[in-house]
């Protein structure tokens, strides 16, 4: 790794442009890689975040509003990758009274030290706008062709530490080595195992087989470390939210074994055990005030699925059903989602029908004999719901008018491409109640980019899932098809917009329809 003088934003704003005119996934790489050799031992962490799209703080506060106006440009390059990721670390730390003037004339002095193209870098940067197809697949091949380390080696080290920037820094500076000595750590985040999807029980088995299969929850994911006695939870983004839900923390201090890894569900259930709406638990869980209080009147439940640490023990390379029965030694089975394991389609069926009756959203089907890929979505884990459901994007929205008037109604949906852009599928207005109207109202203004007449044009951040009859062709739109019957079934934003459903993923759902 270099350790001269600090890298110029130029820099990566030539290699990002270069990135975006190429369509070749080599090129790509091979443009990444050389910029990616040039950057100082203590550059490392912002180089790999910015190239791949994002600040490394994730927020910054700054919004389209802020950054609406700009001072003019410098008329030459003078700004560092170390001062722009310092200006965004002091800007992410801004809070209370004052804190928004103090943004803005952060902002105006960082931006005001950058040339045009430089500018326009950062200000896609900070609202998540780069699209320049440098998504986490390819960054990945390119920091293990800079270091010259196995592609594998970085995959498992970011997943494991949650960062493929730290992942980077220690390629860099340590090779094949240094990255295998990163293992799972109690206390620090693993990105979560993910799943696929069938359209039904029947070829679920057809693609795995032996399979557990358990009840599929409309719940808010969880990944809970306990070391002793201090319990961190956190997100499916890897965000801690341990002060939110103190039931969780409480629940994980009871259990027999003080150092675990647990992945599962927090959801709220009513009385009889049917969970409520997913909105109610969203409400909760996304909120920070007053958990106690709330605690009380709506309660969460976390139910577990997974372990990938016991008593010292790193769990996660051992197949599911070594798992599975560890998991049974450490959590009773009322902390447990109930699983079973079929011997046949008939015996699948009958408990995807017991959780349908339950109020739960379907089954997941999972490999007994494959061991947890972090931050994967393969093959192992499938999911089976009795709709075709979709996580999609919201592109634009536009005015509802009579009894939505004053309210952005009208969803532009759009899938994932491969390069990180997105197509757009159909818009939909049906399925919003009152309180979802003015949720995303309130959420898309604040991710605002422009207006067109009615039309309101967004970042591409919110996820909603979707509900529809069918695909179908359509010459409207530049993917080729459209969803029938689509209906809003809720927000997600527990997802980002990199973990919404791609055009291929649609695709096959026209093939099968």
């Amino acid at each position: 790794m270099a350790s001269g003088p600090a890298t110029p934003l130029a820099r990566l704003v030539d290699v990002s442009h270069s990135v975006r005119e190429t369509s070749s996934r080599r090129a790509k790489i091979a443009l990444l890689a050389g910029c990616l050799r040039d950057l100082g031992a203590d550059e490392a962490l912002a180089g790999v975040a910015f190239l791949s799209g994002a600040p490394r703080q994730r927020q910054t506060g700054a919004g389209w509003a802020a950054l609406r106006s700009l001072p003019e440009p410098a008329a030459q390059p003078g700004l560092t990758v170390a001062e722009v990721d310092a200006t965004l670390e002091r800007l992410a730390a801004l809070a209370g009274r004052g804190s928004r003037g103090a943004r803005l004339e952060e902002l105006e002095r960082m931006l005001a030290r950058a040339t045009r193209p430089e500018q326009e870098f950062l200000v896609a940067l900070i609202l998540g706008d780069l699209r320049q197809g440098a998504l986490a697949g390819v960054m990945t091949e390119a920091v293990a062709q800079a270091a010259d380390v196995p592609a594998a080696d970085v995959r498992r080290a970011a997943m494991l530490g949650g960062d493929l920037g730290e992942a980077a820094r220690t390629a860099l500076a340590d090779g094949a080595n240094g990255l295998r000595r990163i293992g799972l750590q109690v206390g620090r985040p693993v990105a979560p195992m993910l799943a696929g999807t069938a359209p039904d029980i029947e070829a679920a088995l057809d693609r795995i087989s032996p399979a557990a299969v358990e009840w599929k929850l409309d719940g808010a994911r969880i990944q809970v470390h306990r070391s002793g006695g201090d319990v961190r939870v956190f997100t499916r983004s890897l965000d801690e939210v341990t002060d939110r839900i103190p039931e969780v923390v409480a629940a994980a201090l009871r259990l027999p074994i003080d150092e675990l890894v647990l992945d599962g569900e927090a959801i709220a259930l009513r009385a009889d055990g049917r969970p409520h709406p997913f909105q109610v638990t969203a409400s909760r869980f996304a909120s920070r005030r007053d958990a106690d209080g709330r605690r009380g009147s709506v309660p969460l439940t976390p139910l577990f699925f997974d372990i990938l640490h016991a008593g010292g023990d790193d769990l996660i390379d051992r197949p599911a059903s070594d798992r599975f029965d560890a998991l049974a030694a450490a959590v009773p089975e009322a902390m447990r989602v109930p699983r079973t394991v079929a011997d046949s389609g008939a015996a699948a069926a009958a408990f995807l029908d017991d959780a349908l009756a339950r109020g739960h959203e379907g089954v997941m089907v999972k490999a007994l004999t494959e061991p947890y890929a972090a931050g994967g979505r393969g093959g192992a884990w499938l999911k089976v719901k009795p709709r075709h459901t979709l996580d999609l994007v919201i592109l634009a929205a536009e005015w509802g008018h009579g009894r939505r008037q004053g309210w952005l109604s009208n969803l532009h949906l759009g899938a994932r491409r491969p390069d990180g852009s997105f197509c757009m599928l159909g818009k939909t207005f049906k399925g919003l109640t009152d309180a979802m109207l003015e949720w995303q109202t309130e959420r898309l203004l604040e991710l605002e980019t422009a207006r067109t007449g009615y039309r309101v044009d967004v970042r591409p951040e919110l996820v909603v899932e979707i509900a529809f009859d069918g695909v179908q062709r359509s010459p409207r739109y530049p993917g080729g098809v459209a969803l029938r019957f689509a209906r809003v079934l809720r927000h997600r934003p527990d997802k980002r917009a990199d973990e919404a459903d791609t055009l291929e993923a649609v695709l096959e759902i026209h093939g099968d329809s």
